[in-house]
């Protein structure tokens, strides 16, 4: 049975992530999606908040189960026992940092890290870009899933 780990700060989680966690549930046996706190990004949403989006935006997703989770990320997945690190890519800029952070993860502890490519039709798709919009008022109901668009709009609308 393989098990994946979807890391990310997913503030919000927008479609390419969902799209992305979908195609990993179809390639593992299961998946948990870890809401890392990343010291590097200012997050608007809470952990909580991030966990209850994602579990509304994955409940057709049988195999998959979200967590928040606060260190390394070779922590997190030794802790949820997951065989394989899946990443999304949305671009060559996206890959160079990735890249050094799977090979960190490989030499801390032969975590294996997969990349999955984004639909060409997300891959402009950013929550910075998807905070940014919804805190000026624009409709961000095509760039996250339904089931948290309109709060969503509501909480990056009122974060200012």
């Amino acid at each position: 049975m393989t098990h994946a780990l979807c890391p990310g700060s997913f503030d919000p989680p927008t479609v390419g992530h969902i799209e992305i966690i979908e195609r990993a549930s179809k390639l593992f046996d299961s998946v948990t999606v870890a809401v890392i706190r990343n010291s590097t990004k200012n997050a608007i949403l809470t952990s909580e908040e991030r966990v209850d989006f994602l579990n509304r935006s994955l409940v057709d997703v049988k195999n998959v189960n979200v967590i928040s989770f606060d260190g390394l990320l070779v922590d997190c997945a030794k802790q949820a026992n997951a065989d394989v690190v899946v990443k999304g890519l949305r671009a060559i800029s996206d890959f160079d940092y990735e890249l050094q952070m799977a090979q960190m993860n490989r030499q801390l502890s032969h975590i294996e890290t997969v990349f999955l490519s984004t639909n060409p039709g997300h891959s402009f798709l950013s929550s910075s870009m998807v905070r940014d919009i919804a805190r000026y008022g624009g409709d961000v109901s095509s760039l996250v899933p339904s089931a948290i668009a309109d709060d969503v709009a509501t909480r990056f609308a009122l974060s200012d």
